[in-house]
């Protein structure tokens, strides 16, 4: 079986916690609140070392977050709350477990919530969610519905495209299988690479190249789907397992149990080779979930992918960089043709046309230095 493990580690990470926001981080979040709502872009607000991006979003409460390697906060407004909801909600992003671990999560929250100047108690951290993913360079695989043996009732869904959730893959290449709940146990396989086109976030790459070159192998071509094919085993733990059953609450207690929780979970469900036998219990287990179920068995706390953060941000930048000018050369080319200029002045056009374009920044009611603060703080890239 050739397959190579590409990353593997935390992928999602939910906390709650059960207190109100002080009266002077509220007077804060509801100024930055009011700003972002009239300029239709993030406000940025620093605490300290920490820079806290406010949306105009949320109803009743404050929505932010601290960049992709940090985390989307909400805050429940303590003067208008919602009854038996908690005051904070603290949702990791992939790219700073991928490259911070567990170890990172904790120590960024523990930064925030010293700068945004909460007070608080481990007794008021509830976990919601915890996800752990496996990526591996697998060409030849594509998944099967019938080879996924879950426990009875379990809603099992086949998808053929990255945005599609609900629907059977029939008469298309399978793209991935979801199995299960997200509030209690789901287990996702799916095409990572096809999600990374689509979402642009090259960090993925910069992440699996690293892998790939520790090994002394070379890096990967997303365009040569034939040797850059990734699959993602992902399992998902919800409340239902992590609180109810396995009676995590706090940062000491996922350290403490959650290996027990993720190994029950693979107990329960498994990806199999399917056989003759009508017996669906005597199927062999797939190769790959054998290797996903020996990452899952080892120690959790160091499945780091050991490329700095700074890597994917600028792996990310890049992406973002060549997206836009792919932009502005179409917007150039299609401009080009209703002045009816030909192929051989389009060189003059290009060198000519910005200084129109430099007129009308110039003429602009707001000043270019807002407008590249504004663009700045929506494509916050850290």
């Amino acid at each position: 079986m050739n397959v190579e493990i590409l990353h593997s580690g935390f992928d999602g990470l939910k906390f709650t916690l059960q207190t109100d926001i002080p009266p002077e981080l509220r007077a804060k979040l509801a100024s930055a609140k009011e700003h972002a709502k009239q300029t239709y872009s993030d406000c940025l607000v620093d605490f300290g070392s920490v820079t806290l991006s406010v949306t105009n979003k949320g109803a009743r409460g404050f929505t932010a977050h601290t960049g992709d390697h940090g985390a989307y906060w909400l805050f429940q407004d303590p003067e208008d709350r919602i009854a038996n909801n908690p005051g904070i909600t603290v949702d990791f992003r992939a790219f700073g477990l991928a490259t911070g671990g567990l170890e990172g999560a904790e120590r960024h929250f523990r930064d925030c919530m010293d700068a945004f100047g909460i007070n608080y108690a481990e007794t008021q951290l509830r976990i919601a969610r915890a996800d752990f993913a496996v990526d591996f360079l697998a060409p030849w695989f594509e998944p099967d519905r019938d080879a996924l043996v879950v426990p009875p009732g379990t809603n099992v869904t086949e998808y053929a495209g990255v945005d599609e959730t609900t629907t059977n893959a029939i008469g298309a290449r399978v793209n991935g299988l979801r199995a299960g709940a997200l509030g209690n146990r789901q287990l996702g396989i799916y095409d990572k690479r096809a999600e990374v086109i689509q979402t642009n976030k090259m960090g993925w790459l910069t992440i699996w190249n690293a892998a790939l070159v520790a090994k002394g192998k070379p890096p990967l071509d997303l365009r040569d789907r034939d040797r850059s094919q990734v699959w993602r085993f992902e399992m998902r733990l919800g409340s239902k397992q992590l609180r109810n059953r396995f009676e995590m609450r706090n940062w000491q207690d996922v350290r403490d149990v959650i290996g027990d929780a993720f190994t029950d979970a693979l107990g329960r469900i498994r990806y199999t080779i399917p056989t003759t036998d009508r017996n669906r219990a005597r199927w062999p287990v797939h190769g790959l979930w054998q290797q996903f179920e020996a990452v899952i068995g080892s120690d959790l706390l160091q499945n780091c992918a050991g490329v700095l953060p700074s890597d994917v941000i600028e792996a990310n930048r890049n992406a973002k960089m060549r997206e836009l000018d792919a932009q502005l050369v179409g917007l150039f080319i299609t401009r080009a043709a209703i002045s009816d200029v030909s192929s051989d002045g389009f060189d003059d056009f290009m060198e000519t046309h910005p200084e129109a374009l430099m007129r009308l920044a110039k003429e602009h009611p707001v000043p270019v230095g807002d407008r590249i603060g504004k663009a700045r703080s929506r494509y916050r890239l850290t």
